[in-house]
C-alpha cells in the first residue's frame, strides 16, 4: 500500500534491510569514487590511520539509500529530499559486516506553498550485525498528500547493489592551472579555495549509479522522470556527492605525484553537516566542484592529528549552485 504524507506520525519507527558487505564490494565502489588506500588496498590499509580496510563513508551512504528505497520509498509518494541536516560516521564498515536500517519519524509539516505535498523529518540509523550504529543521518523527505498527487506505478527490475560503471562514462576533467602543495595541518590557511575539476553526467552514468543504490523512477526512467516533481532524468543526490569525492581524491593524487613523501597524511572523516541538493542534476549537466577551508582545530582524541573543516560546492554550466555541504577531515600535524 502506498504511503503518503498523512501516513507518517511522529514517533513511528521501522526497521528493514539486510546488506552484507564484502571486501570486493568496498573496493569496487572505492576504486571509482574514493580511491584512498584504506578503502582499496588491505595491505596498505593496515598501516594507515584506521588500521585496516574500511568502506568509504560515501559507500555506506549509498547502501543506506538502497535499503531506504527498497524498505519504504518505492511504496510511497516520496518526491526526493532537499538535503541533510547532519550525517555522522560513527564506526567503520569493514569486510564481513552485515548492515541494516532503522528510522524514526521526528517531525512533519505541511508545505505552505504547495498544498499537495508535505515534509517528514527522519533520523536514519545504519546498523551493523551487532546492532551498533555505523552511520546516523537526520533529514527531511518530501511526500505527496493523499488524494492530491497521482503516484505512477513504477518498480525497477532487481539489480545488483554493486556499482557497475557504464561502457561510456561521462567526462571527468581536472581543474586547470598550477597544482599547489598540500600543507601540514599547522600551515593550513583558512579561506583557501581549491578548484577540484568538473564532471559531465550522462544518462548512462545516472542510471548505472541509481540501479545500484537509488532505484527511484526519476533516476532510472526518462518517461517516469518527466512525470515526477523533477521533470526529467536526474542524478541521485548521492551520485552528485560521490563525484565530489572522486574529484577530491583525484586532486590529492595529483598533489601526491608532486610532493611525494612530503605530503601530509589525510585520515578519514567523522561526517558532515548542511548538505543541500539545491537543484536537480540532469543528464548532460556539467558540474564544477570546489572546496574552501573554513576552520581547523587540534584533535583532542588523536595526538599528532587535527581536524580541518571545509565548505564544498558543485556548480552547473549555467552558474547555478546545485550542491553544497560542510565537511571535515583528519589531517596530519
Amino acid at each position: 500500500m502506498t504511503q503518503f504524507f498523512e501516513d507518517f506520525a511522529v514517533g513511528d519507527e521501522a526497521s528493514y534491510g539486510r546488506m552484507p558487505v564484502s571486501a570486493e564490494d568496498i573496493i569496487a565502489y572505492a576504486s571509482i569514487f574514493d580511491a584512498q588506500d584504506f578503502h582499496i588496498n588491505a595491505e596498505k590499509a593496515a598501516s594507515t590511520f584506521v588500521g585496516g580496510l574500511i568502506g568509504s563513508g560515501w559507500h555506506t551512504s549509498a547502501l543506506m539509500m538502497r535499503m531506504m528505497t527498497e524498505g519504504f520509498l518505492l511504496d510511497s509518494a516520496g518526491m526526493g529530499a532537499p538535503g541533510l541536516e547532519e550525517l555522522k560516521w560513527l564506526r567503520p564498515v569493514r569486510p564481513g559486516d552485515v548492515l541494516s536500517m532503522r528510522h524514526t519519524v521526528l517531525e512533519r509539516k505541511e508545505s505552505r506553498s504547495r498544498p499537495d505535498i508535505g515534509l517528514v523529518r527522519f533520523r536514519f540509523e545504519v546498523l551493523n550485525q551487532n546492532a551498533e550504529p555505523v552511520q546516523e543521518v537526520t533529514n527531511w523527505i518530501i511526500f505527496g498528500r493523499r488524494g492530491q498527487v497521482a503516484v505512477p506505478s513504477f518498480r525497477a527490475p532487481p539489480a545488483p547493489w554493486r556499482y557497475v560503471p557504464p561502457a561510456a562514462m561521462g567526462a571527468l576533467e581536472p581543474a586547470p592551472g598550477e597544482i599547489k602543495p598540500i600543507p601540514m595541518f599547522d600551515d593550513v590557511m583558512i579561506g583557501e579555495r581549491t578548484e577540484l575539476g568538473r564532471f559531465t553526467f550522462t544518462p548512462d552514468d545516472i542510471v548505472a549509479f541509481a540501479s545500484a543504490f537509488d532505484p527511484q523512477r526519476f533516476h532510472l526512467d526518462e518517461m517516469a522522470a518527466k512525470a515526477s516533481l523533477f521533470g526529467g532524468l536526474c542524478a541521485s543526490g548521492w551520485h552528485t556527492g560521490a563525484v565530489w569525492m572522486r574529484l577530491m581524491v583525484a586532486h590529492r593524487r595529483r598533489v601526491q605525484a608532486l610532493m611525494g613523501d612530503t605530503m601530509p597524511k589525510l585520515g578519514s572523516s567523522p561526517g558532515f553537516k548542511n548538505l543541500k541538493w539545491l537543484k536537480p542534476v540532469f543528464a548532460g549537466d556539467t558540474i564544477s566542484y570546489a572546496t574552501s577551508t573554513t576552520d581547523k582545530r587540534a584533535s583532542a582524541s588523536r595526538p599528532g592529528w587535527g581536524l580541518v573543516f571545509h565548505h564544498n560546492t558543485g556548480i552547473n554550466q549555467r552558474g547555478e549552485t546545485v550542491f553544497m555541504f560542510d565537511g571535515c577531515v583528519f589531517w596530519q600535524r
